[in-house]
């Protein structure tokens, strides 16, 4: 990799330093923008805009094609369309073209803010208070945004240009299948490495867990020779999380993956959704749970869901309500399996060396308890790919927040990692 004098990295950092009020402002126009999944657009189209006026790129945006992407083997499968999604890639070409070319990628997306009410401010006014950021997606992951953009830009405006190709990728639906990430790669968009900004703490993700969505379904009104009986699906309903949290607890005691020794709970099983009722003078006769379940490495989406569905089959098949009528198990969205990382190739050397120079220590690793779209390059395009980003807190809870000095620190360590892997070429 390109040694960097110096001269040049302290006269790159004075720029960030700079520019930090300018970097806030534009983070907080970013939080403004309500881009939930399925609604990234007006987003894209802010950050298409800066992109292409600002830092002169290379502008490249369009819609995920499922038609070109379903039946590849990372391929989640959607109940949705992405007519108000699209993928944003900018663009610089270098010299030296693809000798170390480098892909900054983070996801736009951000979950729902409900219930807004119990927010201590509204969840898309960003709001400062000692040192931190508030708002949703301030930490997941417009923070980490702000600061691909930013590290590129104080190159540029230091008086200089990778030598090789970068590329800065905003990418939707990351938050429920990643398929916007995986559209990208397919269309052609690839390098030599890849940084995903991910918030945790300023520490290098080297394992993931996988994850899977699911959905379960349920009647508990049945046809009998005397005519139709019923039970209240409500009620019924704490049968089924039951036989679920128990799946969820047989699999922790049966997998084990040394690389999440460090969780306690690695296979962590969400129940997200639960709808039953719909009038509180009718007694409930069907309904449904949504959630999702973990993976671990070496294990494959289509074992888990053979294992998902032959478990509910046995727990009901004895069962006096469900034994002729057993719940019904679906699956869509998520559909990701697990990865490792080798924490010793030459893109990791490179970010810890830039981490170390920024903040004087040597990078913690760490591994995820979530699923991210770095599992792409990993798994199918061969591609380094490390998560690493500022520091924040209640992510898909209420009163999100990101550190602001944290956001600093990574966009220094972006641009020493820039400079270092791709290289600096002087803009004459």
């Amino acid at each position: 990799m390109a040694t960097i004098a110096d001269e040049v990295m302290t006269h790159i950092e004075k720029e960030i330093d700079a520019s930090w009020e300018d970097e806030v402002a534009f983070l907080k126009d970013l939080v403004r923008y309500p881009s939930i999944s399925g609604e990234e657009k007006p987003a894209q189209k802010m950050i298409a805009n800066y992109l292409e006026k600002e830092l002169d790129m290379k502008v490249d945006r369009f819609q995920p094609n499922i038609e070109k992407i379903k039946n590849h083997p990372g391929f989640s499968p959607v109940e949705w369309d992405y007519e108000n999604s699209d993928i944003v890639i900018g663009q610089h070409f270098g010299e030296e073209q693809e000798k170390n070319s480098l892909i900054l990628q983070g996801h736009t997306d951000v979950v729902s803010p409900e219930p807004v009410g119990l927010w201590s401010s509204p969840p898309y006014e960003p709001v400062v208070t000692d040192g931190k950021l508030y708002g949703r997606g301030a930490a997941d992951m417009k923070g980490g945004l702000a600061a691909m953009i930013f590290a590129y830009r104080a190159i540029v405006r230091a008086g200089f240009e990778p030598k090789s190709n970068v590329m800065l990728q905003f990418v939707p639906d990351e938050e429920r299948t990643g398929n916007g990430a995986l559209a990208a790669l397919h269309e052609g968009y690839t390098a030599k490495g890849a940084l995903i900004p991910e918030p945790f703490g300023m520490k290098a993700a080297v394992a993931q867990v996988g994850s899977l969505w699911f959905r379960v379904k349920f009647r508990t009104v049945k046809k009998t020779e005397h005519g139709n009986v019923q039970a209240n699906a409500i009620e019924k309903s704490q049968q089924v999380i039951a036989a679920l949290k128990n799946f969820e607890k047989q699999l922790s005691e049966s997998v084990t993956h040394p690389a999440f020794a460090d969780q306690d709970n690695p296979l962590d099983m969400n129940l997200g959704v639960l709808e039953v009722g719909d009038f509180e003078s009718n007694e409930p006769v069907t309904g449904k749970i949504e959630g999702r379940i973990a993976l671990l490495p070496n294990e494959t989406v289509n074992e888990r869901k053979d294992q998902l569905r032959e478990y509910i089959q046995q727990t009901f098949a004895k069962d006096d309500w469900f034994n002729d009528q057993p719940p019904e198990v679906e699956f869509y969205g998520f559909h990701a399996e697990a990865t490792v990382s080798d924490d010793q190739t030459p893109l990791f050397k490179v970010l810890d060396a830039s981490h170390e120079a920024v903040t004087g220590t040597y990078p913690e690793r760490r591994s995820l308890p979530s699923t991210t779209d770095a599992r792409f390059f990993h798994l199918y395009y061969d591609m380094d790919a490390i998560c690493y980003g500022p520091d924040g807190g209640n992510f898909h809870e209420i009163d999100e927040w990101v550190d602001l000095e944290s956001v600093k620190k990574v966009t220094k360590v972006y641009a020493y990692m820039l400079a270092s892997w791709s290289g600096l070429k002087r803009i004459k």
